[in-house]
């Protein structure tokens, strides 16, 4: 779940528009002289964490559910998902499995989904995302075990974090009942991951290879260790993620282009 860094402002800026949240958003700021557009946008999302920390529900370990199912990012066992685009125009694939593995984290047993992203076939990241469902129908996250490659090397764990373990606690990938504007911590591991979501659209349409969905929410994720990173993406009914986008030097961009139910 790490959020990648971005580069210019200005194409950030651009991102946001590409997703139509501008005249929904209500941060505007009445004057952009002299700063940057992005970092004014992360920044204010960024002042408004505090009160999102707060906004998350209880963790009580006895009210998870076996499973996740919720509507905006079910994950049904055995599924695959894979995703085209490109990085740096470089092919990038990024194939998405939820796998029947166990693992129990502050006495909850987790559902485990490993993220493997090649970039012109080399296997560039390999990722174990751990995540439970509570008994409203709230997503939460409770860390990876990432590692990145080079030439087939392991080069970094780097974002590595479990919650309960050196502080880091469990946060929430997708709320029951978003709201528009609404920011919520989703790594909450301090110095290492400490990712954000805020929710710049409640009913989008977007087209991707694998076809058009609709009533998708879009948001915009971001984290504190890094001001200028921001990435857009687009959870739809009965999928999860048809999208994702961020900018860092370049564009990076995937889409969902097939499911497998294996």
């Amino acid at each position: 779940m790490s959020t990648r860094p971005i580069a210019p402002a200005l194409l950030a800026l651009a991102s946001i528009l590409a997703l139509g949240c501008g005249a929904q958003d209500p941060v505007q700021p009445s004057s952009l002289a002299g700063v940057s557009p992005a970092a004014t946008v992360v920044a204010d999302q960024a002042a408004a964490g505090a009160s999102a920390v707060a906004d998350l529900p209880p963790f009580d370990p006895g009210n998870f559910v076996t499973g996740v199912d919720n509507p905006r990012f079910p994950l049904p066992l055995g599924r695959r998902l894979i995703y085209k685009g490109t990085e740096d125009g470089e092919p990038e694939t990024v194939i998405t499995d939820v796998t029947r593995d166990h693992k129990t984290i502050l006495g909850v047993s987790v559902v485990v989904v490993l993220d493997r992203v090649f970039l012109s076939g080399k296997l560039k990241e390999k990722t174990f995302d751990w995540y439970a469902q509570d008994r409203q129908g709230n997503v939460w996250y409770f860390g990876e075990d990432t590692k990145e490659f080079e030439n087939g090397r392991v080069v970094t764990t780097a974002g590595s974090f479990e919650a309960g373990k050196h502080g880091a606690q469990a946060g929430i990938i997708m709320r029951v009942h978003p709201k528009f504007g609404q920011i919520t911590p989703q790594e909450f591991a301090p110095g290492v991951a400490e990712d954000k979501a805020r929710i710049i659209g409640l009913d989008a349409t977007v087209t991707v290879p694998y076809g058009t969905v609709r009533h998708c929410l879009k948001t915009a994720e971001f984290t504190d260790l890094e001001p200028d990173a921001v990435e857009y993406k687009l959870y739809c009914p009965g999928i999860g993620i048809a999208r994702e986008r961020d900018v860092r030097g370049g564009t990076v961009q995937t889409a969902l282009t097939r499911i497998v139910s294996r």
